[in-house]
């Protein structure tokens, strides 16, 4: 799907493709993907460079034309093992050209556009916009971050109740999902410090740049405050479940020892011998009192010393 804004002043929807505009293409089809080549005539590779989700921010430059790939976050809708990811951003510019393509549907570029129409501002240029997709990208990593954060503490309260499997692979999946953020924000911050030397930027970006900066130091902070954070959490739990299966393997042990003597009086005065008990009344019974006896004393002294 494809959709071609009006940049000046304002921002609003047109009819067709007119210079200086800007054009958003979202999940592109085949269709979409035949008007980029056969009208505007970028690059082929560009498409095949975005549509790798695993392509890393970077600033491209080929006659004429600049690709930037820009790695923003998104949350899967469906059950999957990393909800929280991050997918790559293309921006595609050429004198009076400007093109963005993603091939998810995002709550990023959903608020962007809602928030610029709301501002009653377009943009000065496709610099400006750039550089404000940038700000957006930050603001978004924070908003997840704190998202993030909630499901954390949530898991901490549902451990500190039980220990449960569930949780803890959840606590092990925001890890992946950290880890994501950190290495896409680096990139990100990387792609900005080179696009400050690549792009003609007016004092107003360079204004916009520092904001920007603040923005990505801050997220950048945050993924590395909560990645500590969860690091502690599950080394906490860890060692929880190991002092717990500790103790359940002492008790099980100081069990099968103090069950072993009555099992080996029984068994002695159970073998097939002469013992010069066979003909007393008060051999079994002597056999009982000393196999309790000795369970009973041994019971004590692990109680005693907490083994039990």
């Amino acid at each position: 799907m494809r959709t071609y804004w009006n940049i000046n002043h304002t921002l609003r929807t047109l009819e067709e493709w007119e210079p200086n505009c800007w054009v958003q293409v979202t999940c592109p089809t085949p269709e979409d993907e035949d008007y980029l080549f056969n009208e505007l005539k970028i690059p082929d590779y560009f498409l095949d460079d975005i549509r790798d989700k695993d392509e890393r921010s970077r600033y491209d430059y080929d006659d004429g034309w600049s690709l930037i790939i820009l790695r923003i976050p998104y949350v899967r809708e469906v059950r999957s093992r990393t909800p929280h990811m991050t997918i790559p951003l293309g921006i595609i510019l050429n004198k009076g050209i400007c093109i963005t393509v993603c091939n998810y549907e995002t709550n990023m570029m959903i608020d962007f556009v809602s928030y610029q129409q709301k501002r009653n501002r377009g943009f000065t240029d496709s610099v400006d916009l750039v550089f404000r997709l940038f700000l957006s990208s930050a603001v978004w990593y924070l908003k997840r971050l704190k998202q993030i954060n909630i499901i954390i503490e949530e898991a901490k309260r549902n451990l500190d109740k039980k220990i449960d499997n569930e949780d803890l692979i959840g606590l092990s999946r925001l890890q992946d999902s950290l880890t994501y953020f950190n290495t896409s924000i680096r990139g990100n911050e990387t792609l900005l410090a080179k696009l400050k030397f690549k792009l003609p930027v007016d004092e107003l970006d360079a204004d916009l740049i520092e904001d920007v900066t603040i923005e990505m130091n801050q997220a950048r902070e945050t993924t590395n405050i909560y990645t500590n954070i969860l690091d502690s959490t599950m080394e906490t739990y860890a060692s929880i479940i190991n002092n717990n299966m500790s103790g359940v393997m002492k008790q099980m042990t100081s069990v099968s020892i103090i069950l072993m003597f009555p099992t080996l009086i029984a068994s002695i005065f159970g073998m097939n011998l002469i013992s010069g008990l066979e003909e007393t009344w008060w051999g079994f019974p002597l056999v009982i009192v000393l196999s309790f006896s000795i369970t009973g004393v041994f019971y004590g002294l692990f109680r005693h010393k907490t083994w039990i």
